[in-house]
């Protein structure tokens, strides 16, 4: 099993790699690591953050997509319909852009730390963008 950590404001988080059911969308992803970006509170998906990426191509296909992730799940979506983004959601989610519903690849679960993505989630739909970083273990 393949760690992470992510430091995303004041809190400390480790997840794994989903590298059965995800592991195009896994690799690609840890060819950036450290990647480090700003974390915000999304507009359309419910209790989530995400990290928008423009038209970054991250260069995989759809592969253990949803759009109903738990708390922890974390999702890439890879672009199409709507921007590249990472969605980090901390509570009722249903994954969704201007254009209506979408669906991401599960590709890493949080699971230390989880008590605190609820705080990340409400510091930064009340404080606004916060530092977020994943690296290997």
């Amino acid at each position: 099993m393949t760690t992470l950590s992510i430091t995303a404001g004041p809190y400390t988080f480790r997840a794994r790699l989903e590298e059965e059911r995800a592991p195009n969308t896994c690799e690609a992803f840890s060819k950036l690591l450290p990647f480090e970006q700003k974390v915000i509170h999304v507009r359309w998906s419910g209790e989530s953050t995400w990290i928008p990426l423009g038209d970054f191509k991250v260069g995989v296909d759809f592969e253990n997509h949803t759009s109903h992730p738990a708390p922890g799940e974390i999702l890439l979506y890879p672009g199409g319909y709507s921007e590249t983004e990472i969605l980090l959601p901390y509570g009722g989610c249903m994954f969704s852009s201007i254009v209506g519903q979408l669906a991401g690849n599960h590709f890493l679960t949080v699971f230390e730390g989880n008590e605190n993505l609820r705080p990340l989630g409400e510091m930064t739909l009340w404080q606004g963008a916060q530092d977020i970083v994943f690296a290997a273990e």
